[in-house]
Order: structure tokens, then sequence, then C-alpha cells
């Protein structure tokens, strides 16, 4: 919570900080295979189905990031994020 100028209490959303690691580091991944000419969508869905790294490419350390997530918790933000779901 935050007090404005006008001397009133104002709520602003928290983002969890993990919530927060795991768009960016998506979006890190997604920059990557798009500057590699790969539809990022399809390569996502195909890694985050069968774990296999190669669908993620290695150009801006792409891969090792990903591998850095665990799939259930970027699932899990990723159904929050879609329904708009606040816990």
């Amino acid at each position: 919570m935050s007090v404005n100028e006008n001397g009133k209490t104002m709520m602003f959303p928290v983002v969890d900080q993990r919530d927060r690691e795991i768009f960016d580091t998506l979006s890190e991944v997604y920059a990557a295979l798009r500057a590699k000419g790969y539809d990022p969508v399809n390569q996502l869905v195909g890694y985050f189905i069968s774990e296999d790294p190669t669908y993620i490419t290695n150009h801006n350390n792409a891969r090792a990031l990903i591998r850095k997530l665990d799939r259930d918790e970027v699932l899990t933000v990723m159904i929050k994020r879609y329904l708009d779901i606040k816990d």
C-alpha cells in the first residue's frame, strides 16, 4: 500500500517474485527462439510436453535458462495468469 498526494491509501497489485522470474525467463527464451526463426509457442509447448531440451535453442543461453524452471511451477503461473486468478 501507498499513500498518494491526497493522503488516501492506494492499493497496488503485488506480483510474486517467483512469478516475475518465470515470466522474465519465458520472455527471454521466447525472444531467443524468435530471433532464430522458430515459432516460439510451438517450441515451448513441445518442450513442456516432452521436457526435451532440444526444442529450445542455445541462442542467448535460452536452453540453460529454461532448464532452471520447474515445469509444474511454470504451468501453474501460466494458468493463473490466463484465468486472472489472484492469490
